[in-house]
């Protein structure tokens, strides 16, 4: 009898498409989910039939009591390797192996450089305009050439950014509280003597840093005054960095030029969210890491890694 498999999250229903998921399918029935499970028992109605789960990023949780609830799960695959929402030491008193895949950081530099010339330019109310006849040339773009690009963390996405940013003739500056003058030579840029430096001298922020206690509500209120009303905020790292209800008073009152967001408290974003209809906003539902080749390698790995549970050779265990 087959073991089954629930593919979860796949909300562009290509899961199956993209790899060859052949090397299982004699062993494993593949189902695949495009809705959200948007709670602990929305996911358990849901799964409570499948020995092998493989979930996309950090949208779904798994607690210990979804655990408990799923007795029949043997195999969690999750994409990326590392994963904040899993309860790892829950899955091993329930017997569950926990793998990860290979993520690249191609995707999130390229989408951060989208919504930063998106934002500069005024890419979608031109182009909103243009195709519902509305005004010809309705906004002056901000030039980045001169300009300074502030970066929030200059790890490898930050890094990636940065060089970027050099390319199109940009003073880059960088900061986050362990970040050392040689790190910052090494890539080329900038150490700021401080936060409050970096948001006050730069023209674009760019929010590159792991979420932690430290990084929690990092650029809040006071953090936004600080920058210039013709600055701009881009943020696709993790929703809690920004404090949103700030970010919307700001983006209100005008007193920051804009700013665009990849990441949210709540995924999806729920129907009626202020952040749909936030002026000077330009958001992006989270498509940081989602591109064909990351795709390709998170379901091929996946494949590989249920094919290792099933020969009892687990690889990329997490956890």
């Amino acid at each position: 009898m087959k073991l089954r498999c629930a593919v979860i999250e796949d909300f562009q229903s290509v899961a199956t498409t993209v790899v060859d998921w052949s090397p299982v399918t004699d062993d494993v029935e593949i189902v695949t989910f495009t809705e959200h499970l948007a709670t602990v028992d929305e996911a358990a109605t849901a799964l409570e039939g499948f020995d092998i789960v493989v979930t996309l990023r950090e949208r779904v949780p798994f607690p210990a009591e979804l655990f408990a609830r799923l007795p029949r799960l043997r195999l969690l695959v999750a994409s990326g390797m590392r994963n904040s929402v899993i309860d790892f030491d829950a899955a091993r008193r329930h017997g569950v192996e926990v793998c990860g895949t290979a993520s690249s950081s191609t995707p999130p530099v390229e989408l951060t450089w989208a919504l930063l010339l998106g934002l500069a330019r005024g890419i979608v109310p031109e182009a909103t305009a243009l195709r519902t006849g509305g005004p010809w040339q309705s906004t002056l773009g901000a030039d980045l050439h001169g300009r300074t690009l502030g970066l929030l963390g200059l790890g490898k996405i930050g890094a990636r950014v940065a060089r970027v940013g050099l390319a199109f003739g940009m003073d880059v500056v960088a900061w986050s509280r362990n970040l050392t003058k040689e790190r910052a030579d090494e890539v080329g840029v900038t150490l700021a003597a401080s936060k409050e430096e970096l948001l006050a001298g730069s023209d674009f922020v760019s929010v590159h840093l792991a979420l932690g206690e430290r990084t929690r509500g990092l650029i809040g209120a006071a953090e936004l005054a600080r920058m210039r009303p013709t600055a701009y905020l881009i943020n696709t790292s993790r929703a809690a960095i920004v404090d949103t209800d700030a970010l919307l008073a700001a983006l209100d009152a005008g007193t920051i030029a804009g700013a665009a967001t990849d990441v949210f408290d709540v995924e999806p974003l729920p129907a009626d969210d202020p952040v749909r209809s936030t002026p000077r906003l330009l958001a992006t539902p989270h498509l940081g890491y989602v591109s064909r080749a990351n795709y390709e390698t998170y379901y091929g790995q996946a494949v590989e890694d249920i094919r290792a549970f099933l020969d009892g050779q687990p690889v990329r265990s997490l956890g």
